[in-house]
């Protein structure tokens, strides 16, 4: 099958991969143009480009896919199929109605659960126990269309963020091939979503990773696993940011204030609306993380603050 792939995150690489090893003619990859990135701010190709250029793909970077040259573009490579897995932007009907078999999409989660930019995050934020990816038809609509074929997978009580995007990519890409086997010999059966039951997870901002201290600790471990690797999940001491990189829940618990340091002597253990948070790993405001232990031997922190 001629198939264009279109994707741009780190996630789509193993979906590219796995196309390329099923030997599919993959027409031309679409992605997003190079950007300026890091403190140098040097012009960087994002994830699928890098690769692209490494397994000597065709590579089309158009800074907006809605003007008529790009869809004139599309148009004359008259693709099968296109494949779009973390592509970054929506595609217009002129788009989508171009090949034959449809615009199949890969989402990180079980549809129509999730819809957005951050599923994966939200997932263990909200403290899922199941999640998964879904393989759908591309609509006018955000995450809307037809489902394709899914596979569930349970979250691990200490799987992060990071972790778990790497694991739902893999099973993604093979998603996407078994998908696309189904359709070339007409065994798939697209049923639609359940509209009513669609739940949301809307892009995460900076302030998101405040703590509030108030909250069960069940809920802040969470919140410190799904908002890896970005923002974080931070809290305040002394007027500086604290980041917290690893916290370990525990079944102690003690009659204190929310985000009160309760133990430094050894360990940094902090009580929550509900519960106890030991901080495994920090980073203060211009330091480098490190282990909470190194942390209260550089940084005398008094039993009783309470961080904010």
């Amino acid at each position: 099958m001629k198939i264009i792939f279109m994707g741009s995150a780190a996630f789509a690489v193993p979906s590219l991969m796995a196309l390329a090893e099923a030997e599919h003619e993959i027409a031309e990859v679409v992605t997003q143009p190079d950007k300026p990135a890091g403190r140098g701010r040097e012009i960087t190709p994002c994830p699928i480009a890098a690769k692209a250029r490494k397994m000597n793909l065709q590579l089309y970077q158009p800074k907006s896919v809605k003007k008529p040259e790009v869809i004139s573009h599309f148009k004359e490579r008259a693709p099968d199929l296109i494949a779009i897995v973390a592509y970054g932007k929506i595609l217009p009907i002129e788009l989508i109605e171009i090949p034959k078999f449809g615009c199949v999409n890969v989402h990180s989660s079980l549809l129509p659960k999730y819809r957005g930019a951050a599923p994966i995050n939200w997932a263990i934020i909200n403290g899922e126990t199941e999640t998964g990816v879904t393989t759908m038809r591309i609509n006018e609509e955000m995450d809307a269309g037809e489902i394709l074929l899914s596979c569930k997978t349970d979250i691990d009580d200490v799987e992060d963020a990071p972790m778990l995007h790497d694991r739902l990519a893999q099973m993604g890409s093979n998603l996407l091939v078994e998908t696309i086997s189904q359709i070339e010999s007409g065994r798939i059966r697209p049923r639609n979503q359940d509209h009513t039951k669609a739940t949301y997870a809307p892009m995460i901002r900076k302030e998101d990773g405040l703590i509030d201290w108030s909250m069960r600790a069940k809920d802040i471990y969470n919140r410190v696993r799904g908002f890896k690797p970005w923002p974080g999940a931070f809290t305040h001491l002394g007027g500086k940011s604290l980041r917290i990189h690893e916290a370990a829940l525990t079944d102690l618990d003690f009659d204190a204030a929310p985000g009160e340091i309760i133990e430094t002597d050894g360990a940094l253990a902090v009580k929550c609306g509900s519960g106890v948070l030991y901080l495994i790993e920090v980073q203060l405001e211009g330091k480098k993380k490190m282990p909470a232990q190194d942390f209260l031997r550089g940084y005398k922190v008094k039993k009783g603050t309470i961080l904010k």
